[in-house]
């Protein structure tokens, strides 16, 4: 082995080049996928999420229809709303209408069913009959109470203990829809509720980063906006009336 060589100074050498490289590498590259990595975790404090979309939605068969990971479900789901919300608002049926329709086209089904026995010249068949569960509109009431519950007592704890700023996004927030209320009737409301609830997800998860800088930069503005508003205005008013008991 020549002189200088040993194991230690060829062990030193190359720890000196692997250092010299990452320290390269880290000058390089690296910083841009931080800041990325970084950039992407506030989005995700900036919306409270830090788990996946179709988790937040609840998982299962339901998130799979709102995210279109069987498109066919999904767009059976959403061309069957769109067909019923056509029949209601274009045709200009009324429920009730619908209703008797449905139930004599039902009933003519069933009747041609149990009369074909001589012309079919076969058995006699049992005539399918649709009967609907108890449990069923148990459930839906229970769950539609439930959310109409929730709502009322939130906004009585925003009318009663809720801070200005509460009360005021609150009442913007019926405010709004009381106008979008005027433009169209309540079951049009619900048909884009549900046009949105099978669309917005969808796309937010395709372009999640565009959406999130978007937000954050209106959000930004936003809080600017209100920074003034409170400072010339909300300031002056008085609060004892939007102020919870303080805890003694």
């Amino acid at each position: 082995m020549p002189e200088g060589r040993t194991p230690e100074n060829l062990l030193g050498n190359i720890m000196e080049t692997l250092s010299d490289n990452l320290s390269r590498q880290n000058s390089g590259s690296f910083p841009q996928e931080d800041r990325s990595n970084s950039v992407t975790s506030q989005f995700n404090r900036l919306f409270g999420r830090e788990k996946p979309v179709h988790h937040i939605l609840g998982g299962g068969t339901s998130a799979d229809v709102l995210l279109w990971r069987n498109k066919k479900i999904s767009a059976s789901v959403l061309t069957g709303s769109t067909a019923i919300w056509v029949i209601f608002e274009w045709l200009n049926y009324n429920l009730l209408t619908f209703l008797a329709f449905a139930l004599v086209f039902g009933m003519i089904v069933q009747f041609a069913w149990a009369n074909s026995k001589g012309a079919m010249k076969r058995g006699q068949s049992k005539v399918p009959r649709l009967i609907l569960p108890d449990e069923l509109f148990v459930n839906i009431a229970r769950t539609v109470g439930g959310e109409v519950n929730r709502g009322l007592s939130i906004l009585q704890d925003i009318a009663c203990q809720g801070t200005l700023k509460q009360f005021l996004v609150a009442v913007l927030s019926l405010w709004t829809a009381a106008i979008a209320g005027s433009w169209c009737n309540f079951f049009t409301l619900i048909y884009m509720g549900f046009v949105g609830a099978h669309t917005l997800p969808v796309l937010y998860e395709k372009y999640e980063d565009e959406v999130d800088c978007f937000v954050a930069r209106l959000i930004d503005q936003f809080q600017s906006h209100y920074k003034k508003m409170d400072t010339g205005v909300l300031r002056r008013l008085p609060t004892r009336k939007f102020s919870g008991k303080k805890n003694e």
